[in-house]
């Protein structure tokens, strides 16, 4: 059984709910921070039209079990935490179980993942938050993850974004 759970209401009304990713930088920092959490010692990043319309982050970290994959997708799923309580101890980047649900519902995102203990992987993708297919899928341990056609469902936010060449820019 997987160690993913989604939260109890007072402990989801007790954390900064509703994490907003306002540009591609955003989800670059949560994808980067899950694979610290996961424990990788490499981490690959690809970005395209800054951001905008691709970006993969692959990891060699612990990688997600097959059972964990689409719940890691809902909204205040988390494996860091299972009460209130358990936020005065938290020490890892991200434990709020907001990333995934929130980069998911404003893009295509397909996630390939393997245990180490594992013999082959799993894959999801998914749409506008939506599982569109899910399976086996030969991968090396970690995990990998593709963004495409960020706020595509969202044409305001898209509107507000610089030019794709400079959204990668750091300021």
């Amino acid at each position: 059984m997987g160690q993913v759970v989604l939260l109890d209401d007072i402990t989801i009304n007790k954390i900064a709910a509703g994490e907003v990713i306002e540009r591609p930088a955003s989800v670059v920092k949560e994808l980067v921070e899950n694979s610290i959490d996961a424990g990788a010692s490499k981490i690959d990043i690809e970005i395209k039209n800054g951001g905008i319309s691709y970006i993969r982050v692959t990891d060699n970290g612990n990688g997600i079990a097959q059972d964990d994959m689409e719940i890691a997708f809902e909204r205040h799923a988390t494996s860091k935490i299972r009460s209130a309580e358990d936020l005065n101890t938290i020490f890892t980047m991200g434990f709020r179980g907001e990333a995934l649900a929130s980069i998911a519902s404003i893009s295509r995102v397909e996630m390939i993942s393997r245990k180490p203990d594992s013999q082959e992987g799993y894959r999801i993708i998914l749409e506008g938050g939506k599982v569109l297919e899910k399976g086996e899928y030969g991968c090396p341990i970690g995990t990998t993850i593709v963004v495409q056609n960020l706020f595509f469902n969202t044409p305001v936010r898209y509107k507000f974004l610089k030019k794709d060449y400079t959204e990668a820019r750091i300021y």
